[in-house]
Parts: structure tokens; C-alpha cells; sequence
């Protein structure tokens, strides 16, 4: 029902219960429960919008709205309180006074994605770690990321991919969120305001200004009602059965390591998915990352109308192509359509750029785009680090994990990293030369991701070295462990500078933005004649049309002869503090040092 001016007045609920025999709902402020109609298994009815309201199923078993559009947790709320297959268990008025209320909210008006018109240079961030060690009052949501768009503008980001923003359960203590609890739900904790929707909106529309698009990061393969001793919050009451992978024997089947997957081939899961894409788009978004995307493809159709669904709408699509069952990269997602995280790329480059052996052939392959992998390097998404593991400054400071705090002992989180600390485990006392090399090897990652063929992306704050003192898995830790450091980016000044030219190279030369197979357009080479692919080697050049790279990964300098004709200028040096080239036409022959690289570029 729309009011006077337009103004929405009623909100429409609808609730999936083929099994329950009765659907109310409790609002706020209410004697009365509203009954709501059974039509063919689904529950519809209106309430005034703004009202909060829990759904109560057969009188007894109260549930949040699986399809809220904003959720209110009361005073007490407590996750453990919801723990037990039995959600009826207990007094039922002591069981409402802290169960979380959907809130009839309406959503914002629909708006068109924008595509930005400058390479695509991804930049990984968390909403609230971004800009919690700000000082403002707004710190950590989304009107202060606002703030932050011009500097990633400058730095040359075209796409704020966003950790996920699904409502999740702040008691749940998953600070990455990726336990979501209503898929079609903002968080409202990284809201300033009341409506985390609408400034998640304003978030997209600032980007768009600064002409970065704005990429999610969707966790629609599980819930956080994790396995049958999980919370019970909604589809676990609803009907288990319609919506999770079940086993014959009752038990979940849980190939996202959270207790529970969705059935992407039951059309009420799916259409849950749908909902959420549909909500999230309707900002402005741009983009999706899928979460463990490989629990979707098995139903290869559904992904595929996924697909449909996202040439429709002119919005990105990018998979995580794994789950813990399955490893579906390259050829083998079914749908080619959309964009990969390249897991390949991200083992190979760690591996290369610490030294060791036997790797030449397969940083080919990684740096020309994986060719191996892909119809197009359009659809790999390049990196080294992501959330998940070491930073790029860890990556180089740390052998070990360091993640005690976490509570499980150490023994969380990836215990084969491919890094290592330069000679000198952490930051206690680290002497001037491994600090040196240190950023130099952060120099060298940063300049050969930026320079493959492929789509670009780091982690916010590795243009400054942020820390998380070796922390590979700070899933839990919403503190200063996760939170960017501001001082570092005064530490490493020269770093971030260094990352903007390293973008201004690459957005200079077309072959390394348009996308082509590099194919016969690359020619390679070692430091003399062809490439070395011995089991011994560590070093490799390649001139792509107007780019020529070579990098040293021995530990002694190497000089490279210059093999294609050319005026040749040093453009990049990661031995230099800056890691900028003299800028000085180069003669035949060229010095690469230690664990280095350079690139030439034609004048």
C-alpha cells in the first residue's frame, strides 16, 4: 500500500513453510499475532513498515524472516541461546525477549551499475577495517569509506571489491563476516545511521563518482546455523530439507567447513540467492565475488542462470571456484562466463618470487594470464594475498603463523604459506638489511602482479606494508590486528607511491589491459638467449609490446642482455628505495640485481 506522495505504508511478508500447519507474526508493540494466509505452502501477509517483528511457526517455534531486509538484534541477544535443533525449547516469552526482530524496512530506489572506463585494478578491503583507526565518529562504516575514495582513485583502483556486507550475527564473532545469517539483509553495524542499506548505496554512488566500481563479496553457499547443534535461526525450522544438503541420515553435509551448504537445486534456496543478487544490485553494485562458488556448481544450470541473470542486469561475476570437496578452476567451472579467483596464479607467484626452484615454466603461464586455465586472461583474477592468509608485508616477515589469539592453538589457518622473512622471523629487532629486502620483495610481487596479463588485485593497505603480525587467519580478530594502520602508510610512503606508478605502466600499455591471449605476442626469454626453465633456474624476461620485464629471483645480480630492438628506457628498479627506474635509456646489456626486477619501457 503506497501512502500520500508515494510514501510505502504496508510491507509485504512472505515465509516458505510447507510443513507448518500455522504462520504468525509477532510485532512489537502488538497484543495481537497477525495470522498470515497459506498460499500453496507460502505464508503472506502485510505489517505497517518500520514495525520489527519475529515470525512464529505452529504457535511454539519463533523464526527470523529469511528474507528480512534488515534485522534488529535486542539487549541480550545471545548466539549460544539459539544453539539445539529444538527452537521451541524453553519458555517462549523468555525466548522472544532477545531474539533478533526482522525489520520491515523498504529498499532503495533501483539504480544502474556503472562500469568504470579505466582498467580493472582490484582492492580487497573490509568496511569496518578500513577506516576504524580513523579518528572520526563515523569510523568503520560505510559513509566513512567514502572518505577513502579519492586516495584509492589516485593510487589507480578502479573496483572496491568489499568483504561481505549480508547481515550476519554480531555475537557470532566472525569479523570477516562470512557466516551470514539473512542473505538479503545489509549489516547494520557498519551502518552510521539507521539505514545500513541506504548508505551502502551512498557508498556505490561515491565510488561511481570517482569512477571505481563497487564489487561484493556474496556468501550465499551456507548459513550460520552451521550443523545440527548450530543455532537455529530460520530454515533449519522452516524445512531443512528444501534448503540445506542433507544426508540420508539426517546429518548436513558441510563442504564449506561452516556446518552446513545450501541445495543449489532446490528452487527455495535458490530463489533465497536470487532475492539477495536482485537487492544488492538494485544499489548500484557493480560486482559479485562468490564465496566457495563451487558449492552452487553442483547444480551447473543454476550457475549458468546465474550468469543469464548478470548479462541482464551488467553486472560482473566472479567465482571462488573451490569448495572443500571440490577444486573447479579454469575449464572446469560451468560456466565460462565468469571471472576467477586464480588460485594457480597465487601459489606459483609465491612460490617464484622466494626463490624456489623449478618454477620458470609455470610463471610463464601465471604471468602471460594462464593461458592453461583460461579462454581470456579477462578471466583471471591475479593475486598473491587476499583476507585469507599473510599480508603482503607477513608474506616476506613471517616463516610461521603466528595466530594464538585466535584460540585454537596455532593450528588454524594455512600451515604451507610459500613465505619467507627474509632472514629475520617478525619485527622484534629486525635489522636495516633484511628490512631493505623485505621491500624489495614487496616491490618485486607488486610489480609482476601488475604487470601479468589478467585482472589485478591486492589487499587493502599492502601498498603501505600492513601488518597483522603474522597472523594468516584473522577471521575473528575485529581489532588492531585486522584494522589498518594509517601510521604505516607514513612508514611506507615511498611503497604506495611505487604501486601508483606500477598502475600508470600497466594503464599505458594496451597489451597488458585489453585482454588478448598474449600468445605469439610475447616473446621470452632468459638473461641470455631463450628462457631457462631448468629445475635450477630463477630468472626470466618477456617483452610484451612495449614492456620488457626481467626479473632475478637468485640470490646473486644477473646481467640481462636487452634482445629486442628498441629505444629501451629504466623505467622500474625494485633494488632502487623507490623502486623507480634512472629513467635513462639502457645499452645492451642490463644489471639486475639480487632478488630483483626491472622493467623496461620504449621511449
Amino acid at each position: 500500500m503506497v501512502g500520500g506522495a508515494g510514501v510505502e505504508t504496508t510491507f509485504p511478508v512472505a515465509v516458505h513453510a510447507p510443513i507448518a500447519r500455522c504462520v504468525e507474526l509477532l510485532i512489537d508493540g502488538s497484543d495481537d499475532a497477525l495470522a498470515l494466509v497459506n498460499e500453496r505452502g507460502t505464508w503472506v501477509g502485510d505489517v505497517e513498515v518500520g514495525s520489527r517483528y519475529v515470525v512464529l511457526i505452529d504457535e511454539r517455534t519463533p523464526i527470523l524472516h529469511p528474507h528480512a531486509t534488515e534485522v534488529w538484534f535486542p539487549e541480550g541477544h545471545s548466539r549460544d541461546a539459539r544453539r539445539g535443533s529444538n527452537a521451541d525449547d524453553g519458555d517462549l516469552d523468555e525466548v522472544l525477549a532477545t531474539f533478533p526482530r526482522a525489520v520491515a524496512t523498504p529498499w532503495p530506489a533501483p539504480r544502474p551499475p556503472q562500469p568504470t572506463s579505466r582498467p580493472l585494478v582490484v582492492y580487497e578491503a573490509h568496511v569496518r577495517g578500513l577506516t576504524k583507526r580513523r579518528p572520526r565518529p563515523d569510523a568503520g562504516t560505510y559513509r566513512a569509506a567514502i572518505d577513502e575514495l579519492p586516495r584509492l582513485a589516485a593510487l589507480g583502483v578502479s573496483v572496491l571489491e568489499l568483504l561481505p556486507v549480508h547481515q550476519y550475527d554480531p555475537d557470532e564473532g566472525n569479523y570477516w563476516g562470512y557466516m551470514p545469517l539473512v542473505f538479503g539483509a545489509i549489516h547494520r553495524q557498519y551502518a552510521h545511521g539507521v539505514d545500513a542499506a541506504a548508505e551502502l548505496a551512498e557508498l556505490v554512488d561515491a565510488a561511481h563518482g570517482h569512477d571505481i566500481e563497487v564489487w561484493l563479496d556474496v556468501v550465499v553457499n551456507h548459513t550460520t546455523e552451521e550443523g545440527a547443534d548450530g543455532p537455529t535461526y530460520h530454515l533449519r525450522a522452516l524445512d531443512e530439507r528444501e534448503y540445506y544438503v542433507v544426508r540420508t541420515d539426517g546429518a548436513y553435509v558441510d563442504d564449506a567447513g561452516t556446518g552446513n551448504i545450501v541445495d543449489a537445486r532446490s528452487p527455495f534456496a535458490r530463489g533465497l540467492v536470487m532475492e539477495s543478487l536482485d537487492r544488492l544490485a538494485d544499489l548500484g553494485v557493480d560486482g559479485f565475488r562468490f564465496d566457495l562458488a563451487a558449492v552452487l556448481a553442483r547444480d551447473a544450470d543454476f550457475v549458468r542462470s546465474i550468469g543469464d541473470w548478470a548479462e541482464r542486469r551488467g553486472v560482473r561475476l566472479v567465482a571462488e571456484p573451490w569448495d572443500l570437496a571440490r577444486y573447479l578452476l579454469g575449464p572446469d567451472f560451468p560456466d565460462q562466463r565468469w571471472m576467477q579467483w586464480n588460485g594457480e596464479y597465487r601459489d606459483d607467484l609465491r612460490g617464484f618470487l622466494r626463490g624456489e626452484p623449478g618454477l620458470v615454466h609455470a610463471a610463464m603461464r601465471r604471468v602471460s594470464g594462464s593461458p592453461d586455465l583460461f579462454s581470456s586472461p579477462a578471466l583471471s583474477v591475479n593475486f598473491v594475498t587476499s583476507h585469507d592468509g599473510f599480508t603482503l608485508y607477513d608474506s616476506v616477515a613471517y616463516d610461521h603463523r603466528h595466530n594464538d589469539a585466535n584460540g585454537w592453538g596455532n593450528t588454524d589457518g594455512h600451515h604451507a604459506n610459500r613465505s619467507w622473512n627474509s632472514g629475520w622471523e617478525g619485527d622484534d629487532g629486525v635489522p636495516d638489511d633484511v628490512m631493505a629486502l623485505r621491500e624489495r620483495r614487496m616491490r618485486n610481487a607488486l610489480c609482476l602482479l601488475l604487470l601479468s596479463g589478467g585482472v589485478p588485485m591486492f589487499v587493502a593497505g599492502d601498498e603501505f606494508a600492513r601488518t597483522q603480525g603474522g597472523n594468516n587467519n584473522p577471521y575473528n580478530q575485529d581489532n588492531e590486528t585486522s584494522w589498518i594502520d594509517w601510521e604505516r602508510r607514513n612508514a611506507f610512503a615511498g611503497l604506495e607511491a611505487f604501486v601508483e606508478r606500477l598502475v600508470d605502466v600497466r594503464a599505458a600499455q594496451p597489451a597488458l589491459t585489453h585482454h588478448d591471449r598474449w600468445g605469439e605476442r610475447v616473446e621470452w626469454f632468459g638473461a641470455v638467449g631463450g628462457p631457462d626453465t631448468s629445475y635450477e633456474s630463477r630468472s626470466l624476461a618477456w617483452c610484451l609490446e612495449g614492456v620488457y620485464v626481467m626479473a632475478n629471483m637468485w640470490w646473486e645480480p644477473l646481467e640481462f642482455d636487452v634482445q629486442v630492438d628498441g629505444r629501451w628506457v629504466h623505467t622500474i628498479d625494485t633494488t632502487a628505495p623507490d623502486g623507480l627506474g634512472t629513467g635513462d635509456e639502457v645499452a645492451a646489456r642490463v644489471a639486475v640485481g639480487p632478488r630483483s626486477v626491472v622493467v623496461l619501457t620504449l621511449g
